[in-house]
């Protein structure tokens, strides 16, 4: 890049130049579909942050939550998290205003893309590798003392930023438009092709480590003395475990592999595939990703359920008591809050050490 003549470099020219020299056509977007768009995808990004969101505060109040395999889920949930803020981010840099971004601003808008699939996978494979750990020692959760975790997750979030900035670093076509790929106009068909394949590769090995659990896990289960049932119920929970991870996994390889293929095909310049026909159904397929895994946490897992519920509870308890004047000036009882002066119930009692416990 220093070698070349800069006279030879566009760093200068707006986007449309490049989308023009990829021989992309101009999007028809006209207002009403564009502002559709932005309304219905606004809806979706305020879920997956509202809802991540809320999975990292569960693991963070929630004690029984406090253990590697949780404390990289909500890894994964911040993940999310940062996909939700690059999908705002992009909706409103769409259409027709793509082609007017300069150069840095594409790479913005890219690079959080790039840098929250590059969390949410590197976030799967240590998940995956914990649960290996655990359940080869037939344990609910690894030994993984918390330094160590930490250290992966500023380790993910390390090559994730990395990863999402290698375009903007120097592997692009600005300075050799004859390089540059149809889907991403200034980025290098020789990256794309890096990434598609070092990301289906990545989700070959998943799978390949959960086929080993499976079949172990299978295999332990199946030659348990039928005497043991009471401890079948206490091992049951990493199965459970897994089976939440595996559907994640499923999930994100369902809604994340044909876009990396058609990254491929574009940038093995497959001119007969028409890759630009597929391009908004697949950004809705990464969207929809980051929407089912929160769901898929408290579907999966009761535990997570019932603290969502918990918090949600102390969210709306914390807002009433914020509208009540005689609230802000001192502590209600129970009985003050029920308006009564009878103690409060067992029932009741039981609740509140149950959101407590969260």
């Amino acid at each position: 890049m220093a070698g070349q003549n800069q006279s030879q470099c566009h760093y200068g020219e707006i986007m449309e130049f490049f989308y023009n020299n990829s021989s992309q056509k101009k999007d028809e977007w006209d207002s009403t579909q564009l502002i559709l768009v932005q309304v219905v995808g606004s809806l979706f990004c305020c879920f997956i942050l509202v809802s991540n969101a809320m999975v990292i505060a569960a693991v963070i109040t929630n004690k029984r939550f406090h253990y590697p395999f949780y404390y990289l889920l909500a890894n994964l949930a911040a993940s999310d998290f940062l996909a939700g803020i690059a999908y705002v981010y992009l909706m409103f840099n769409t259409g027709p205003v793509s082609r007017l971004l300069t150069v840095k601003g594409y790479f913005i808008r890219q690079g959080l893309l790039d840098t929250s699939l590059s969390a949410s996978l590197a976030n799967l494979l240590v998940i995956a590798l914990e649960r290996y750990i655990s359940v080869m020692n037939w344990k609910v959760h690894s030994n993984l003392t918390k330094r160590r975790v930490t250290l992966l997750i500023v380790l993910v979030w390390a090559i994730s930023i990395f990863m999402g900035a290698v375009p903007s670093l120097g592997w692009h076509c600005i300075c050799n438009l004859e390089d540059c790929s149809q889907l991403a106009p200034i980025f290098s068909r020789s990256y794309l092709i890096f990434w598609s394949v070092s990301n289906l590769i990545v989700f070959l090995v998943m799978v390949c480590i959960y086929m080993r659990i499976y079949m172990y896990v299978k295999k332990k289960t199946s030659v348990l003395n039928p005497h043991t049932s009471g401890s079948i119920n206490r091992k049951r929970t990493p199965i459970k475990l897994i089976k939440t991870v595996m559907t994640v996994l499923g999930a994100f390889v369902i809604c994340w592999t044909p876009g990396l293929v058609v990254l491929l095909l574009d940038g093995l310049h497959c001119e007969k595939c028409q890759v630009m026909l597929f391009k908004r159904w697949l950004l809705l397929l990464a969207v929809l990703n980051s929407v089912m895994n929160p769901c898929i946490y408290s579907y999966k897992d009761e535990e997570m359920w019932t603290t969502f519920k918990n918090l949600l509870r102390c969210i709306g308890n914390g807002t009433r008591r914020q509208r009540s004047s005689r609230a802000n000036a001192r502590p209600l009882s129970s009985a003050q809050d029920t308006g009564n002066s009878q103690p409060p119930s067992d029932e009741t009692k039981s609740d509140e050490q149950g959101i407590l416990k969260t």
